[in-house]
């Protein structure tokens, strides 16, 4: 384990966007524990739409660098998990998804329903609609694993910044899969990124309606 674990408050609290990484290998059973908090997140209709691509071999990271922007932390860090959404998930899933919660106790009402609503739902959706509730899924999934990875003392950057097509083509994806982001893992090599501070709680946050300061006792 990378080291003595962290609370997640204090992960939350202290986490910053790594600006560089030292590259050093994750150990297999961290990188398994962090993907599994990934996996257990929670979904629409539980259909787990996610597709992670876990990139770590030193030359296909160098590639993925190229279609994201030439950002060095790409090729930088231990591992960087693809975090990407399958629009046709929930037309391959759908039975299985049932099957498992069924076997889980699903009641059978709830499974009726659902076999019924999730194709009314999703199938009605145009690209873009898709790929917004792709987004959603996935970047829930990939939260989780982040937080898993500061608590286990890692160093962690979300990055947006990347080719679609680009990324689509260095990893093969299938023409169903839309990349949300990437997710680079590791260890900091230098200085830590400043703390860029939060807005003030009444700037953000209100209380039954816009505008309505919440009162917290």
């Amino acid at each position: 384990m990378a080291s003595a674990q962290k609370s997640l408050a204090q992960a939350i609290r202290d986490r910053r966007s790594t600006p560089s990484f030292d590259g050093e290998p994750i150990p297999a059973s961290d990188l398994k524990l962090i993907l599994d908090a990934g996996l257990k997140a929670p979904s629409g209709y539980n259909m787990q739409p996610w597709r992670f691509i876990v990139v770590q071999h030193p030359e296909q990271r160098r590639r993925l660098r190229a279609a994201s922007y030439n950002q060095a932390k790409v090729e930088e860090a231990s591992v960087v998990i693809v975090a990407c959404g399958d629009c046709d998930g929930w037309r391959k899933d759908l039975e299985e998804m049932l099957r498992l919660g069924r076997a889980a106790g699903m009641p059978e009402s709830y499974a009726a329903q659902a076999a019924a609503n999730v194709p009314e739902y999703l199938s009605g959706f145009s690209d873009a609609e898709m790929h917004g509730w792709l987004n959603k899924q996935v970047t829930i999934a990939t939260t989780s694993m982040m937080w898993m990875a500061e608590v286990l003392g890692y160093d962690t950057a979300m990055l947006e910044g990347f080719e679609q097509q680009g990324v689509c083509e260095t990893l093969r994806l299938p023409m169903s899969y839309w990349v949300v982001s990437l997710l680079a893992i590791g260890h900091l090599k230098g200085a830590d990124k400043f703390d860029g501070g939060r807005f003030d709680s009444s700037h953000t946050v209100f209380g039954e309606e816009y505008g309505k300061q919440l009162k917290l006792k």
